[in-house]
């Protein structure tokens, strides 16, 4: 099998720069029907256009389950990683691609949770370190992660799969269907699980009104 790196993007004032694979070509995009095929054919472009097309979304994805800019980086690493190592499970349109994608992307979030749990336990039993200063890139991102920390804050009540569910369909934008086909449960599932978190925060809301 022909290996491949997945390098992780690198930050900058202006934003997230993709450090990694080179634009897609009108010759590579011109092959995006049968992506799969060249996957599982173990063609490791496949996996560096697969990279270009779903790289941003499935960080994105990372950075508001975790964030952290760093355990984004390395869980899309992680993840596209994983795609190449089972690529013989690729199959379907880009979007279906994209959707197994996110089961991945799900899977390795719920055991990187165990782990910050268990972490997190351990420094709780130390003496705090002394507070610095923060950097201005941390000061710039405070506002936008402080509203995704409130955001995961109000979700932790619920169970995990609940929780799946309201990420990749109020944040990603996935529809119902794509939903099932990433945690493979049925779109009847996915409907109730959204209802009863939605309805659970609209109760949350009134009562602090």
């Amino acid at each position: 099998m022909t290996s491949i790196q997945v390098l992780p993007r690198r930050r900058t004032s202006g934003g997230v720069a993709m450090v990694g694979p080179q634009p897609v070509t009108a010759a590579r995009r011109s092959s995006a029907d049968d992506l799969a095929v060249r996957l599982r054919a173990g063609d490791a472009a496949a996996m560096a256009d697969l990279y270009d097309r779903f790289g941003d979304r499935i960080y994105n994805y990372c950075y508001r389950r975790t964030v952290s800019w760093s355990e984004a980086e390395d869980l899309t690493s992680e993840v596209f990683l994983t795609a190449w190592r089972i690529h013989h499970k690729a199959h379907g349109s880009p979007e279906e691609l994209l959707c197994w994608l996110y089961a991945i992307a799900t899977n390795l979030l719920r055991n990187h949770d165990r782990s910050r749990r268990r972490g997190h336990a351990a420094v709780l039993r130390l003496d705090p370190p002394a507070e610095a200063a923060p950097a201005d890139e941390v000061v710039e991102r405070m506002s936008a992660d402080e509203r995704v920390r409130a955001a995961l804050d109000r979700l932790a009540d619920f169970p995990r799969s609940h929780q799946d569910v309201f990420w990749l369909v109020t944040w990603e934008g996935l529809t119902y269907e794509q939903v099932a086909a990433a945690l493979d449960c049925p779109v009847g599932t996915v409907r109730s699980r959204l209802s009863r978190v939605r309805q659970a925060l609209r109760l949350t809301d009134e009562a602090v009104r």
